[in-house]
């Protein structure tokens, strides 16, 4: 029997989403100039909540008016490595970082599932000593610059789900030979929360918290 301990990123292991803060940094750290386009992601972002855009495309844009169209892949991983360390140090929660080493010591195999980006999570992820991380992707060019558009799909909601069972297809495990344990602050989260073994609701916003209720889920507080 395999085991799988399977966390969300932002605000279950993090303290706080992570996605405008790295963009952020990368504009301070590479052009400090972008940072006034950052109203215009503002208005990308209401967009979003006004259901013009999708949460690709406002990923897509963020991404393309703070970091531009293209970027140079020894770059980008420069930028991510070092918001990594600052964030696996400074911005993980003390409570998830206890967990997550009391799974590995269980024995889980620990996989990292997030709608940020595999460029920047990844990094986040070895630092906590993750085994394996599913995450939204970036396209490359020819040359193997990163541009803005997403390979594949926005790891979220019952994509997540999907993006996880890929991943599992591919490491070879059958989901009748493993017990998996998934970790969620967010109701978008239901589809994996509701397909694992074990479901928790960590840090949980008000509709988790009445489907955690519902079901009869765990409810752990890491803040």
């Amino acid at each position: 029997m395999r085991h799988l301990a399977i966390y969300d990123m932002d605000k279950t292991i993090t303290a706080a989403p992570t996605w405008t803060r790295f963009l952020v940094y990368a504009a301070k750290t590479r052009a400090p100039w972008r940072l006034l386009l950052l109203p215009v992601v503002a208005v990308v972002s209401l967009g979003y909540l006004l259901g013009l855009v999708d949460r690709a495309g406002l990923k897509q844009w963020s991404q393309r008016l703070i970091l531009g169209q293209t970027l140079a892949s020894h770059e980008l991983e420069r930028l991510a490595e070092a918001f990594a360390e600052a964030e696996a140090r400074d911005g993980v929660l003390e409570a998830a970082r206890a967990r997550i080493e009391a799974d590995r010591a269980a024995g889980y195999r620990l996989v990292m599932a997030t709608a940020s980006h595999g460029y920047y999570a990844a990094a986040i992820a070895r630092r906590l000593h993750f085994d394996d991380v599913v995450a939204t992707q970036a396209q490359r060019d020819p040359d193997g610059h990163i541009l803005s558009l997403l390979e594949g799909d926005n790891c979220y909601g019952p994509v997540k789900l999907r993006m996880v069972k890929d991943w599992m297809a591919a490491s070879g495990i059958e989901r009748r030979d493993a017990h998996v344990r998934a970790y969620s602050d967010h109701v978008s989260d239901a589809p994996l929360l509701e397909w694992a073994d074990e479901a928790f609701a960590v840090n949980a916003h008000a509709p988790l918290k009445a489907l955690a209720q519902a079901k009869g889920w765990p409810q752990l507080d890491w803040r």
